[in-house]
């Protein structure tokens, strides 16, 4: 009977390098800083408590690229040193008080978005561009979902309502579906792109 090698599965971007507990630790923090530093690209909206930032797009890359349980940690990381005080918030903020005011249903999201989107890129959704926006898309969706929910309790606002009338819809999600639309469709041309440059 010949024995049958095979070669280390590359399950997602992060396995091209070779597998140690110190590429994990850099790559995880590495991830949770990124976040941090997209979070000071900062516009905010005068009618909504939730401005318009780059860390959704770190978000999705951290999923994409670390896969599910990295992903997820880099980002409970990311909400944790933001919330013992470093100035790793939104516009440098920090603070229990931001980590569970009104946009503290984003900031979960992060998490769960990351392992979402890390579960796909497991299974192969970020090797090819027909599964890879959807799978970003996802991410996206589930940030949204989590986000407007919380902000329609903190508010006392509904979750949707009619033109023109306060709601969760119109302060946390309306205002930035273009603009996440476009990061979405980057982070999904970037996996494919990345999968081919690796030659894997």
């Amino acid at each position: 009977m010949t024995a049958i090698t095979t070669l280390p599965q590359r399950v997602t971007l992060i396995d091209i390098i070779p597998r140690s507990r110190v590429r994990d630790v850099v790559a995880v923090f590495g991830f949770a800083l990124a976040t941090a530093g997209a979070a000071q690209i900062t516009i905010p909206l005068g009618f909504t408590p939730v401005p318009i930032t780059g860390q959704t797009f770190a978000v999705l890359l951290a999923g994409g690229a670390l896969g599910a349980n990295r992903g997820a940690i880099s980002q409970f990381l990311y909400l944790f040193m933001g919330a013992i005080g470093l100035p790793f918030y939104a516009d440098g903020t920090s603070g229990w008080d931001v980590a569970t005011g009104s946009t503290a249903g984003y900031l979960v999201g992060f998490i769960v978005a990351a392992y979402l989107v890390g579960r796909l890129a497991e299974r192969g959704q970020d090797r090819r561009l027909g599964t890879s926006i959807p799978a970003i898309l996802a991410g996206t969706v589930v940030i949204y979902v989590m986000g407007a929910s919380w902000l329609a309790m903190e508010l006392d606002i509904p979750l949707t309502a009619g033109i023109g009338e306060p709601s969760a819809i119109a302060y946390g999600v309306a205002p930035f579906l273009v603009g996440d639309f476009i990061k979405a469709i980057l982070a999904g041309l970037l996996f494919p792109a990345a999968w081919r440059l690796s030659n894997q």
